[in-house]
């Protein structure tokens, strides 16, 4: 399913290709066989129904206490849009493509009724942990941030201990934050753990490390902030790719490259609301093949979200429709224009102004 482009011609979507030349209709059908595919919303149809939001986390994770994003409505439900600040517009414009996707396509089939998830464990002291994980019930997977500036390798060491401590499972990431000695150092520390995500920043550092060490690599920033997200195949760069929505451009975007990646595969979160989470969910159900568990129960970070958190039963979340409340912790009125500004900048961009 795309969106059309009321033009008269072929036009090329971040979706696929819409082609809404007329053609003559079959006489012995009144309407077509399937609904044409919605036209894409502008800017003021997003705005109309938009709500910054704010919401508090328990913990700073990626260097934040406060989560803002812009949540908006349309036909198929809600999307979302929260790009992170220091991302530019080029690449918002991909975090946009996901929310109006969500709100005007809605999910893609399923394949499975349910999504094992674990629990993340940002790069707090390492008796802080046990409290966290308890948050994640029958989780089996611990994924925990290490190379946090201003720490040092012996609080990834313990804080990664203290997680082992507690379930069978440890994957570890580093956000790009080492260079290859120190990664090669780090995991040597460390010890065993599932995989170690992005020890660092470019893929050829990627593939160095992984010619280096035992532990299988994983690529996150290496994909989703990639002009190109198959050069890490191309190098051997990784064993596991990690994919997420926003960044990819949507649910469907994030499917699609799943299947050229010859690679395992772990749908997670960009520290998403529970609409972006829903999403999130919505394709790691739809994806075959996934086999191991996902990172998309980080609504667990904060106090308040837009809506109920997928809940954890047994180390697993279920598939929703989400529907924010009405009494949210809201954006400031500056923070607000600032969003607005921002999706009309990076909508201009995704439909090629």
């Amino acid at each position: 399913m795309v969106f059309s482009q009321p033009s008269g011609r072929n036009k090329q979507s971040l979706f696929g290709t819409s082609d809404d030349r007329k053609k003559v209709a079959p006489t012995f059908r009144l309407q077509p066989k399937n609904p044409p595919p919605p036209s894409m919303p502008t800017a003021d149809d997003l705005l109309e129904t938009a709500t910054v939001v704010a919401l508090p986390m328990r913990t700073r994770f990626r260097g934040v206490r406060v989560r803002e994003a812009l949540i908006f409505r349309g036909p198929a439900g809600w999307g979302e849009f929260a790009p992170f600040a220091e991302y530019d517009d080029a690449e918002a414009k991909l975090w946009l493509a996901a929310g109006i996707e969500a709100a005007y396509l809605g999910a893609p089939e399923p394949v499975r009724s349910e999504v094992r998830v674990n629990a993340t464990v940002p790069a707090v002291p390492a008796d802080e942990v046990a409290a966290l994980v308890a948050r994640y019930p029958g989780v089996d997977t611990v994924k925990v941030k290490v190379a946090e500036a201003g720490q040092t390798l012996d609080d990834d060491v313990q804080r990664v201990a203290a997680a082992r401590d507690l379930v069978e499972n440890v994957r570890i990431d580093a956000n790009g934050g080492w260079s290859v000695a120190q990664a090669v150092e780090a995991i040597a520390a460390i010890g065993e753990v599932e995989y170690v995500e992005q020890p660092c920043r470019t893929v050829e550092e990627l593939a160095e490390v992984r010619r280096a060490v035992s532990a299988p690599i994983a690529a996150d920033e290496s994909i989703r902030r990639s002009g190109d997200p198959m050069r890490v195949a191309a190098l051997d760069a990784a064993d596991i790719a990690v994919l997420k929505v926003a960044p990819l451009g949507g649910m469907r975007a994030l499917i699609a490259l799943a299947h050229k990646l010859p690679m395992d595969v772990v749908v997670s979160s960009a520290l998403d609301t529970a609409v972006g989470i829903s999403s999130g969910v919505s394709a790691a159900a739809a994806l075959p093949g996934l086999h191991r568990a996902c990172g998309l129960g980080t609504g667990e970070l904060f106090t308040r979200d837009v809506a109920p958190s997928f809940r954890i039963e047994h180390g697993v979340v279920t598939p929703r429709r989400v529907e924010p409340g009405i009494d949210l912790p809201l954006a400031s009125d500056e923070r607000t224009q600032w969003w607005h500004d921002r999706l009309r900048r990076s909508h201009a961009l995704l439909i090629g102004r």
